[in-house]
């Protein structure tokens, strides 16, 4: 018998988590987390975590679980996700999963690929190597060896980097073969809502919500991230608007210079992950407009008719 899977995706601030807790109430289900920066205790407003009202309103899984020091890679995540839909489950609750991490979502759907472990001294000679030359020309050392893996790559992205890099170096064989042998969990079956707004729309909702984030005490947020001293190849010192807030704080520009830049970071992120959902999710339902009445009711049907429809053989 199969487990009934409900994923939300979409851009930032496109409606997801609303659509989430709307889905959760209706069908009586738990809202489990799939955004790499929300399972972050430090950075609530930041990262648009459900407040504690939304919280209230229906069970919440896997938010602001972990210290900003750590890391949640794909792998933690995943195995953490599974357990958590077993548990939802086992209780009667329909698995709800929302989150704009692409990685995280395939992880669960695709599998993940067997890659045997990496020795510590392989990593930090790849990440010694990227803070001596830089990231720009570490990438274009790693295309030459590797072109595949290094042309699904920006040279911005060091942790994605790196990680394609290590495991090169350490395994002799590209990251994207290993990702081909991946394996899916069994006995899943997965109905997938691709929230896709208007750009115009889209972008104009990200402008607000940063603000009012600024508004709510994404400064304070930042402020005690700052504080912490983190190292900068650490996923939570990558969240959107933090690095713009601490440029503020430390009086290199204004604060509304900060979020103007914040803002227009958060729109090429929205942008990025709107490209990576339309060409990997596979078989999405997709509404392409902003959270509205409409599109909650539009899900509800959609998903009733699916719940009543017996999975096929493969499922």
């Amino acid at each position: 018998m199969s487990t009934d899977v409900v994923l939300v995706a979409g851009p930032t601030a496109g409606g997801k988590s609303a659509l989430a807790l709307d889905l959760a109430e209706r069908f009586g289900g738990v809202v489990i987390n799939a955004d790499a920066m929300q399972v972050y205790r430090e950075m609530r407003v930041l990262t648009a975590r459900p407040d504690p009202a939304e919280e209230a309103r229906a069970p919440h899984r896997l938010y602001g679980f972990l210290p900003a020091a750590e890391i949640c890679s794909a792998a933690r995540w995943r195995a953490l996700a599974v357990a958590e839909i077993a548990a939802a489950q086992a209780a009667g609750e329909l698995a709800i999963l929302v989150g704009g991490t692409g990685l995280y979502l395939k992880a669960l759907t695709d599998g993940l690929s067997p890659v045997p472990p990496i020795p510590e001294a392989t990593r930090a000679a790849v990440r010694a190597r990227i803070e001596s030359i830089g990231a720009e020309a570490f990438h274009a050392e790693f295309a030459a060896h590797d072109p595949v893996m290094a042309a699904r790559l920006r040279p911005s992205d060091r942790q994605r980097l790196s990680r394609a890099a290590e495991v090169l170096e350490a395994t002799g064989v590209s990251l994207a073969e290993w990702q081909g042998r991946a394996t899916a969990e069994e006995g899943f079956r997965f109905f997938t809502v691709l929230l896709a707004p208007p750009r115009d729309a889209l972008y104009a909702a990200c402008d607000a919500r940063f603000r009012k984030m600024v508004d709510a005490g994404a400064l304070d947020e930042a402020r005690a991230m700052r504080r912490l001293a983190l190292d900068p190849a650490l996923p939570a010192t990558r969240a959107v608007g933090l690095r713009e807030l601490i440029r503020h704080l430390e009086g290199e520009i204004s604060l509304d210079e900060a979020i103007g830049l914040a803002q227009v970071a958060t729109r090429q992120y929205a942008k990025r992950q709107m490209t990576w959902f339309r060409n990997q999710l596979q078989d999405p339902t997709v509404l392409s407009e902003q959270y509205s009445e409409r599109v909650r009711q539009e899900s509800f049907s959609k998903i009733e008719h699916w719940r009543l429809t017996p999975p096929r053989a493969s499922d």
